[in-house]
């Protein structure tokens, strides 16, 4: 919902609905950055401007007596021309929540709104679809669970001419499934994944981001993993959510935004990403990557950080699956990364441990990226890091274990840096997990280069050891060092035999 193209009269100008739009989706998306997010969404700003403002998205109505509620649904059922009108008045007050719960109670106030929304009268059929849409966005789930008889409808609708008519029957099932399991469970067997499935191949940007805020609200579901992204997956949506992602910005950024977000949530939910992989998910999420890292120096357009974000974990999670080795090996994609994180470092700092955990995962296994890092001068760059901020911290320390366990050579290439001295300081912060994975690259560097605990202990580190000697989870280690730095030039052996401290 961030691109919308038709223009609005009255009221708010179309560009400031449009603003207002971005700036709550916004929100609603950086929110997700941390955990999954299952959100509701308003189409009320658009039904207000068309009226000249009359509704005010900002404003809620009082809550009406049950006298009154009912009142205004016999003035609904009144078959007289001022029907419309009745209508345009109960949805302004079903915007609160008390009046949806009385509505919804009204033996026949359903069964009347759904008998409008399937009228012939274009007019009245989308004034009851929005007061649909009010109801949906209720966060009572017995307000949700009364929409159940309307879901085949809504889901009919969905091949509609009318694009404003199809957006919001999209956003009221979207609504509508956050809510109520039960909803969900009717829907699959009327069919809404093969209704998506063709939506998703409308040429309309406002349709395709709707279709990517119904499947994002499903897949979040608890049932999603054994009842649902199985189904997805054996339908065209893969296919086309991967070349819609791809597409960066062409498509529009709430499209691509959306749908990365459903490849997320099919990724780290789904064991089995065999169907993404075949259809080359990992070169083609690598490839968006790097035209989104060139175009971030000269006009990042806004809200990119947005698109980055899910981005980068599809890659990180696929990466991890051991059917992943060997794929996506594109020196590139390093300096794409340290691109995303000299852009957004300042002003979106939550990328910094999205792009280390994929640099974790790169380095991980494969000594290509290693080797690229060291041959690509970027661990300046990475050293940087170090005090980013606690998770970085560690994130930071695990791809340097991750190179130096490569071996020696390897090893040397992180002691030509000012390493040591840097570790020093991390060796007193208060987190044990920071601490700990200090703790394990000092082991990878002694044990790959011997000289390197001498230069160790003439920069002060054997007395940074020694005040780890009393924590519990880490003295074991601590010690294991100290005997390290203890040994005379020559003796190997000794960092042989502290292996096991550090398995």
């Amino acid at each position: 919902m961030w691109g919308r193209r038709r223009g609005r009269r009255g009221g708010r100008s179309a560009e400031e609905l449009r603003v207002r739009r971005r700036e709550r989706e916004a929100a609603l998306r950086k929110a997700r950055r941390q955990e999954q997010l299952v959100s509701k969404r308003l189409l009320r700003e658009d039904s207000a401007a068309e009226e000249g403002g009359q509704d005010r998205p900002d404003v809620v109505p009082d809550p009406l007596s049950e006298d009154e509620v009912l009142e205004l649904l016999r003035g609904v059922q009144r078959g007289s021309e001022d029907r419309k009108r009745s209508l345009s008045r109960l949805r302004w007050a079903l915007q609160n929540e008390e009046t949806q719960q009385k509505f919804v109670r009204l033996d026949g106030s359903i069964r009347t709104l759904t008998g409008l929304f399937t009228s012939s009268l274009a007019d009245l059929q989308l004034e009851a679809a929005r007061c649909l849409h009010e109801l949906s966005h209720s966060s009572v789930p017995t307000v949700a669970e009364a929409c159940l008889p309307v879901t085949s409808y809504l889901l009919t609708y969905l091949s509609g001419h009318s694009l404003e008519f199809t957006e919001l029957c999209l956003y009221t099932l979207g609504n509508l499934v956050v809510e109520s399991e039960a909803v969900r469970k009717q829907l699959l067997p009327q069919g809404i994944i093969p209704v998506l499935a063709s939506c998703i191949q409308s040429p309309h940007e406002a349709v395709l981001e709707g279709v990517g805020y119904v499947l994002s609200q499903l897949l979040q579901a608890k049932e999603a993993p054994t009842e649902i992204i199985p189904l997805v997956l054996d339908s065209v949506l893969p296919q086309h959510m991967l070349r819609l992602v791809c597409s960066g910005l062409k498509a529009g950024m709430g499209v691509a935004v959306e749908f990365a977000w459903c490849l997320h949530y099919i990724i780290c939910r789904h064991k089995d990403n065999m169907v993404l992989l075949a259809l080359g998910a990992v070169p083609a999420l690598t490839s968006l990557l790097l035209d989104l890292a060139s175009e971030i120096p000269q006009d990042a357009p806004e809200g990119l950080e947005l698109l980055v974000c899910p981005v980068l974990r599809c890659l990180s999670n696929l990466l991890a699956q051991t059917d992943c080795q060997g794929q996506g090996q594109d020196g590139r994609l390093l300096i794409a990364l340290f691109l995303i994180l000299q852009c957004f470092l300042q002003q979106h700092p939550f990328l910094v441990q999205e792009c280390l955990w994929l640099l974790n995962n790169l380095t991980a296994d494969d000594p290509f990226f290693c080797s690229a890092l060291l041959s690509l001068d970027l661990l300046p760059a990475l050293l940087q890091l170090l005090t980013c901020s606690q998770m970085a911290t560690v994130l930071a320390l695990t791809v340097l274990c991750n190179i130096a366990e490569k071996g020696r050579f390897q090893c040397q290439q992180l002691l030509c840096q000012p390493l040591l001295p840097q570790l020093l300081p991390l060796l007193a912060l208060p987190d044990p997990e920071a601490v700990g994975q200090c703790l394990e690259l000092l082991h990878l560097l002694f044990l790959h280069c011997p000289e390197a605990a001498a230069d160790f202990t003439r920069h002060g580190g054997h007395q940074a050891l020694e005040q780890h000697q009393s924590t519990p989870e880490l003295q074991e280690r601590a010690q294991a060092l100290l005997d390290m730095v203890r040994q005379p030039p020559g003796a190997p052996s000794a960092c042989q035999a502290t292996l096991p401290a550090f398995s």
